[in-house]
């Protein structure tokens, strides 16, 4: 399945000068996502996934389903303030500008194979800060898996060895 039919380009969202990919079309087409769930819950099992972390927000509508498929777990990334019990926290650039991601102390087991799911990989922020949370919690980085990857942007070098997985890759 040609994924790429699903992707929407946008100008100049969310400001001037950006090239914006809208994954709705994607979300609305059953069969299409599905598609993608699949290719991502293949991947993930072919790394020992035994969690799934995902970040805020657009992590959490492919790393559920992915997890669900699996009959593992999903621990979610969040941004401050959004997660109620004690939490680790990473500071991180994006693409244009700078946030903060948090996850529950207890949330990864040390030792624990994890697989992180995202629908972008940009300029690698969101996913290096993640990493650097599960590792905090002593968790093994398996893979990482993207339904889209800006290459022009160089995000999969901040990734190191981890294996990556991208659907879909823009120039």
């Amino acid at each position: 399945m040609d994924l790429t039919k699903y992707i929407t380009s946008v100008s100049d969202f969310p400001q001037q000068g950006i090239l914006f990919r809208d994954i709705t079309p994607l979300l609305g087409d059953g069969k299409a996502f599905q598609a993608v769930v699949e290719q991502m819950a293949a991947f993930a099992k072919k790394r020992g996934a035994e969690v799934i972390v995902g970040p805020e927000s657009r992590g959490f509508i492919f790393g559920c389903p992915v997890a669900s498929a699996l009959g593992i777990g999903f621990i979610p990334v969040r941004k401050k303030g959004k997660l109620p019990r004690e939490t680790f926290e990473v500071n991180y650039g994006l693409e244009y500008g700078e946030n903060t991601l948090c996850i529950h102390k207890d949330g990864v087991a040390p030792g624990q194979k994890v697989v992180i799911i995202d629908d972008l990989l940009a300029t690698g922020g969101t996913i290096d800060a993640s990493v650097q949370l599960i590792e905090q919690l002593g968790g093994e980085v398996a893979g990482a898996a993207f339904l889209i990857e800006l290459k022009a942007l160089k995000g999969r070098e901040k990734l190191d060895d981890i294996d990556v997985l991208a659907l879909i890759q823009y120039e």
